[in-house]
């Protein structure tokens, strides 16, 4: 109950300092927005080899790799948020609290997941427009697995920003770990479309099974079993990379 609580109070606090800049949330969507509108529409006969015979049916394959890339690549860059706390002393100001450490790391990483399904959200309702139809509970699930997504990348971006001091160093660590991530996922084009190997490599990545579960579900696919592997991979990394976090959270603040 005392974590639940700690991270509650952590968590209305990070949202109140989000209010406060709004204009995060509008400078996030603007480059998903783009691609959204300039790059989607190309991608009608490119995406024909693996089943999109309309623009609708590419949209349903673009927008849900489009939300899992915000997920994953604008969560891995959230350390730089806890960098510019952790030099203003505002983390070293929490030992005298008596705040349970784990939910300093959950209220902040929550926040995060916040903005992202916020982005999610507007995106989903601005492609409505270019043909996107999916279920309610289908549209739910995938945002439940979106929002693993992006506490999995915000808590390992956490960890790594305690781990490495510098701006300078830590932007180079996340885009090696990003790029890699990102593209062996299939968020832009889908992974069928590659060659055999690479198709081998991306089974081994988490994030890949996270996208097509989430092309399943706005496929409407509810039951495939990418879906609940998704799900069950997912959670699983988003639980190892919180208690790997919260730990080196809890060594620099204890």
């Amino acid at each position: 109950m005392k974590l639940a609580r700690d991270t509650w109070l952590v968590y209305q606090r990070q949202l109140l300092l989000m209010a406060r800049s709004p204009v995060w949330i509008a400078v996030g969507l603007l480059q998903p927005l783009c691609y959204l509108l300039l790059f989607a529409p190309l991608l009608t006969s490119a995406l024909a080899a693996s089943g999109a015979h309309s623009t609708a049916d590419a949209y349903r394959m673009y927008v849900p790799g489009l939300l899992s890339a915000l997920a994953v690549m604008g969560g891995l860059f959230t350390g730089f948020t806890l960098l510019g706390e952790l030099h203003a002393g505002v983390i070293e100001r929490s030992r005298v609290t008596p705040v349970s450490r784990v939910a300093l790391l959950l209220g902040r990483a929550l926040r995060e997941t916040t903005a992202l399904l916020i982005q999610a959200v507007l995106i989903a309702v601005l492609a409505i427009p270019f043909g996107l139809t999916v279920g309610f509970t289908d549209l739910l699930l995938a945002l439940a697995l979106l929002a693993l997504m992006a506490l999995m990348a915000s808590s390992v971006s956490y960890g790594l920003a305690l781990l490495v001091p510098t701006d300078a160093a830590l932007g180079p660590v996340v885009n090696t770990i990003a790029q890699p991530l990102a593209l062996l996922s299939g968020t832009l084009l889908p992974i069928a479309l590659a060659p055999a190997w690479l198709r081998t490599a991306a089974s081994w990545n988490p994030c890949y099974w996270a996208v097509e579960g989430m092309r399943a579900l706005f496929a409407g696919h509810l039951d495939a079993p990418e879906v609940w592997r998704g799900l069950l991979l997912t959670g699983l990394m988003t639980a190892l990379a919180v208690a790997w976090s919260a730990r080196l959270f809890a060594q620099r603040i204890r």
